[in-house]
């Protein structure tokens, strides 16, 4: 285990690990939540608040009002692969832009770089978009993802079919998720062609399943009975309150790395065996040894 970071011994007292400070903790807030997750069972002091950042959309500045307002009844498709990603390949953004361009929807692309010899008249490039305005609009068909968890949350908060290109960390497991829920589909950056994608596009804009699909993640993300940013500050101030949540903390946390995983116990059961087979053996070779000599004698006699 690698530490976080280091104290100093004399003021501060002895080194501190990453799975110390995660065992200290008293209550988990995780981002996700069971419109997204698959059934598992978890701890007392685990709470989901997955789209805790996602709010209604506001109206677009003008401009992009009226780009949008401009694809008439084929809508818009959003495009972002985060803020990470800041410069694609001059050949893979060909690729995109070449499919991009054959689809009859207005494209908005975040994206920093060279502008692509194959971008299309429906396709405009920005520095940055309001993300959730416009996956909040009425005229948005599809989100082009890096399968992020805000994204991601947007999308379900709003409703709207994902074609899903995950580049690392947590987003494959993300687009798996909403893959299984029917709502999105994937595709790998590293091998896609121009028609892997314009296909992708077609399938999740004209397949009704997907938008059905979509708007029930959203329905039932909606229908909870408190907003997952008023659940998160609640279980804060409770534990503020409290002074912590130590009723709700589970005692494993306070085991060690050989009591977590049963060495204590196995090495006990291992013991027990030997002794048992060894007292099983002495036994069978004190037997052999005394009536066997006690036979031979007879034998003799």
């Amino acid at each position: 285990m690698e530490y976080v970071f280091q104290k100093d011994t004399k003021t501060l007292g002895k080194r501190t690990t990453l799975c110390e400070i995660m065992g200290k903790a008293e209550m988990w807030l995780i981002r996700t939540y069971w419109d997204f997750e698959f059934p598992f069972p978890y701890l007392p002091n685990v709470e989901f608040v997955g789209g805790l950042h996602c709010k209604p959309a506001k109206p677009l500045p003008k401009e992009l009002e009226e780009f949008v307002q401009s694809s008439g009844k084929d809508g818009v498709v959003v495009f972002t692969l985060g803020s990470m990603i800041k410069n694609l390949t001059e050949e893979k953004s060909n690729v995109i832009a070449s499919a991009l361009a054959q689809i009859p929807q207005k494209v908005l692309w975040r994206y920093t770089g060279k502008k692509p010899e194959t971008l299309g008249a429906n396709t405009r490039l920005y520095e940055w978009i309001p993300q959730n305005d416009l996956l909040g609009h009425p005229k948005t068909r599809a989100f082009i993802t890096h399968c992020g968890t805000n994204g991601i949350y947007e999308a379900i908060y709003h409703g709207v079919p994902m074609v899903g290109i995950p580049l690392f960390g947590d987003q494959h497991d993300n687009i798996a998720r909403v893959k299984a829920k029917g709502a999105a589909v994937e595709v790998d950056l590293q091998r896609m062609t121009s028609s892997d994608l314009l296909n992708t596009l077609k399938a999740v804009i004209n397949n009704p399943s997907y938008k059905e699909n979509a708007m029930k993640l959203s329905r039932i993300h909606h229908d909870q009975p408190m907003k997952p940013l008023d659940r998160a500050v609640f279980w804060i101030e409770f534990i503020m309150r409290h002074k912590g949540a130590k009723h709700l903390r589970p005692a494993i946390h306070n085991l060690t790395w050989y009591q977590y995983n049963s060495l204590d116990v196995i090495g006990f059961l291992l013991a027990c065996m030997a002794t048992f087979i060894f007292l099983v053996t002495k036994c069978c070779l004190f037997c052999y040894w005394k009536f066997g000599k006690t036979a031979k004698k007879k034998k003799k006699e």
